[in-house]
């Protein structure tokens, strides 16, 4: 064995394996201090980089989580608006239904409806304008759906809310096609009358148009049977005109039905030949409701659907609706079946968007709609909107009963939308997104995180290494003493 004093690689050995567990003995006390595996990029770069793109995402799952529950804050915000302007329209149609009493009223009493009407109205416009969350007005318009009549010739009235054929409605321009034009139900007599004064005579009974029963003398004329009908169109509906058959020579006459669609009826029952030829009789007609083809702008383009005439109860055939309740009050000008698409309205579109994702593009959209009286209640009564009520005459109570209706449907399509975007994404995307941030954040943490077991463990083994390195190095420094026994 040959003795060198000027280099010990013995103790060179000892000191690299020394310095080597030192470095790691460093790095472990720092892992086990730090509470992570990775503390630089040199620990794990390869670790490192999916370990920030997973914070990246941890730290965008939290926002938008609180994003949600912001949204959430805000829909309730509206929604709690929303029904204090029902409970104003209930009280507003309790107000009609009494003023529709003319025959106990006197004008007192409906000028004190209509005074409590304008100051309920006067509150769902406040109501409207005001409503905000922080700075944001949410029940004006300006976060909401708005269409404006083009072609008053053809459509009446106009509602489209924030959905439309299951997607969201766009800014653009409103189109119709007639593909069945509505009827009104009508009954053609066949007993021909000499003159509108000839007397009834043998012809002479009684008459029962829906219910409302006529007692006509053989001394009643054509003309004064005409006039006794049409003196009740506005309880049964249904108005008399003649009509001159040139083949026959003489008069007929005829029932309309004052509404189109099939929910307004003629049942007739004549107890001899008034209207038709053949004594006693049943007659009844029925009307057809229209159906329009609408074009409407939303997200996947211009979109088709179907409306249709006379959906619910009382409902004219010349209102047609779809069924997320955007509807048209069409006119009797714009009831004709040519084939034609015309365009009749336009669609300014305001929406809230909210960012409920991590990532960009992950958001959702809501339109609340413009809740002002003058905007509400308008496919009811052609050319009337909820602020135009006036209950101090028989007709206009009447119209206000089927205005304020139509006001109370609106709200609630809106609230049942707005509810339905709390509960099926809102909540739903908080829930998910706080799956998927746990989850996340597991992986990170399988990544990042130090395991202290496993590193308790490397601890003492580097501990008990750089102890034995230490003595191992003094003893290889101690080697080169041995040559001084050569020198005595």
């Amino acid at each position: 064995m040959s003795l060198r004093i000027n280099t010990n690689t013995t103790a060179l050995t000892a000191l690299r394996n020394l310095t080597n567990v030192t470095e790691e003995f460093a790095r472990s006390i720092e892992r086990l201090s730090s509470g992570l595996r990775i503390n630089r990029g040199a620990d794990d770069p390869a670790g490192l980089i999916i370990s920030e793109n997973l914070r990246a995402q941890l730290v965008g799952l939290a926002q938008a989580t609180n994003n949600a529950q912001d949204a959430a804050n805000l829909v309730k915000t509206a929604e709690g608006a929303l029904d204090e302007i029902q409970n104003l329209l209930r009280t507003m149609r309790q107000l009609a239904v009494h003023a529709a009493n003319t025959g106990v009223n006197d004008i007192t009493a409906v000028m004190a409806d209509q005074t409590q009407i304008r100051s309920a109205l006067e509150s769902i416009n406040r109501i409207a304008e005001q409503t905000q969350f922080a700075t944001k007005r949410l029940l004006d318009g300006s976060a909401g759906m708005s269409a404006q009549i083009t072609d008053p010739a053809r459509i009446a009235g106009i509602y489209i809310g924030s959905i439309f054929n299951g997607a969201i409605v766009q800014s653009g321009s409103v189109t119709i096609q007639v593909t069945q034009p509505a009827t009104r139900a009508r009954i053609d007599g066949s007993q021909v009358w000499t003159g509108l004064n000839t007397t009834l005579n043998n012809n002479a009974g009684t008459l029962v148009i829906n219910g409302q029963s006529i007692t006509l003398s053989s001394t009643d004329t054509v003309q004064s049977m005409i006039n006794r009908i049409n003196a009740l169109t506005s309880v049964t509906g249904v108005s008399a005109q003649a009509s001159w058959v040139e083949e026959s020579n003489g008069y007929v006459v005829n029932l309309i039905q004052v509404n189109y669609g099939a929910n307004f009826r003629i049942d007739a029952n004549q107890s001899t030949s008034i209207l038709r030829t053949g004594g006693a009789a049943n007659i009844s007609a029925q009307g057809t409701d229209a159906q329009v083809r609408v074009t409407v702008m939303t997200l996947v383009g211009a979109t088709d659907a179907t409306f249709t005439g006379g959906r619910s109860p009382g409902d004219s055939g010349l209102k047609v609706k779809d069924a997320y309740g955007n509807t048209l009050l069409l006119t009797e000008a714009g009831n004709g079946d040519n084939n034609q698409s015309y365009r009749v309205a336009v669609v300014t579109a305001q929406s809230l968007v909210f960012q409920i994702g991590a990532n960009a593009g992950q958001v959702a959209r809501l339109s609340l709609g413009d809740t002002r009286a003058s905007r509400l209640g308008t496919t009811a009564v052609p050319n009337k909107s909820l602020q135009d009520i006036d209950v101090t005459t028989q007709q206009g109570a009447q119209d206000a009963i089927r205005i304020i209706d139509e006001a109370i449907s609106q709200i609630s399509q809106l609230r049942g939308n707005i509810g339905s975007f709390q509960k099926q994404v809102l909540e739903s995307t908080i829930r998910s997104l706080n799956i998927a941030r746990e989850n996340l954040a597991a992986s990170e943490s399988a990544i990042r995180d130090t395991d202290i077991a496993e590193e308790v463990m490397n601890y003492t083994k580097l501990q008990i290494l750089q102890q034995a390195g230490m003595a191992v190095l003094a003893q290889a420094n101690a080697v080169p003493q041995s040559v001084l026994a050569l020198l005595r």
